[in-house]
Parts: C-alpha cells; structure tokens; sequence
C-alpha cells in the first residue's frame, strides 16, 4: 500500500461526516511498514468499539468507520478478508453504516475481520506444509491479493450504499 498522509486519511472516509473524519485519533503513521500493508486499519484507543479501515478503491484512497459489534466481540471464526486457518481466535464482527441516504436511514453491513487488523500480516505468514504444496511465495502472492480484493470490495460496497 502506499503511504497516506493524514489529509488523505481523513478526506477519504465516505461513511462520516467531516466533522467525525477530523475527530478521528490516527496511529503513527511513521511507524507503518506501508511496504506490507494491503490496507490500513485501526482501533480508536478512545474506543475500542469504533475501528477504521482506509484501503484503495479505483486506486483511491477510500475508508469508513467501523463499529464492533455488542458483546462479546471476539470470536472463533475465520475472518473473510485474509481468510487466515490459522489464527481464528481474534476475529470480531465490525459493521459500517451505508454511505450516502442509505446510511443516514440506519442501514449497515458487517463482516468479521481479525480485530487487530491483521490480515496483511496473516496473509504474509510462511505457509504450512499442506498450504504450501510446491510454491510457497505463490501461496503468499495469492494471499495477499485476496486481503486486498476482499478489503477493497468490502470499503467499496459501504460506498456506493
């Protein structure tokens, strides 16, 4: 992923008003390996419930806010965007709200997602010997290309409404 800075961080959530978007705490954008980021995602530490998620759409930068869901966030499943068979105990369910008319009426759509954000990690992660078969770094490519359609076409849906 390529490096964002802070206005292009903020200017680039379509689920929120202006107003949330620079209300936004960011992390420390100097300390992310963007090299090994498919998409940036975070937690509020003011909010552990409320998450962020800035990928690429149409080679845009394009994020939104999340919401975890209530009680018991973490869960044993298999996130949907790296879809990591490994690690399948910190997955949580985030729900965006629509953008646009629809979002002001109070639709959302959810997915599970690693609730630290993980998934460019995941997906970069030295295959087991049953997923490797011949080609590990194909295995790696193909993981990472999922972690960036998956995402992509997640921020891409809470867009259009």
């Amino acid at each position: 992923m390529r490096a964002l800075t802070v206005p292009e961080i903020r200017a680039s959530f379509v689920n929120c008003s202006r107003r949330d978007a620079a209300q936004a705490v960011l992390p420390d954008l100097a300390s992310l390996d963007w090299d090994r980021l498919d998409y940036l995602g975070w937690t509020d530490p003011k909010n552990p419930r409320r998450a962020y998620v800035v990928t690429r759409v149409d080679d845009r930068p394009t994020g939104m806010v999340l919401r975890a869901s209530d009680g018991a966030t973490r869960r044993s499943a298999v996130c949907t965007w790296c879809e990591d068979v490994v690690a399948t105990n910190e997955v949580a369910l985030f729900v965006a709200k629509l953008a646009g008319p629809a979002g002001r009426n109070g639709d959302t759509i959810g997915t599970l997602i690693c609730a630290d954000f993980a998934c460019s990690r995941n997906a970069r992660r030295r295959p087991t010997i049953v997923e490797a078969g011949e080609d590990a770094a194909a295995v790696v490519a193909r993981r990472v290309a999922a972690v960036q359609e998956h995402s992509a076409r997640f921020v891409a849906a809470v867009a259009r409404g």
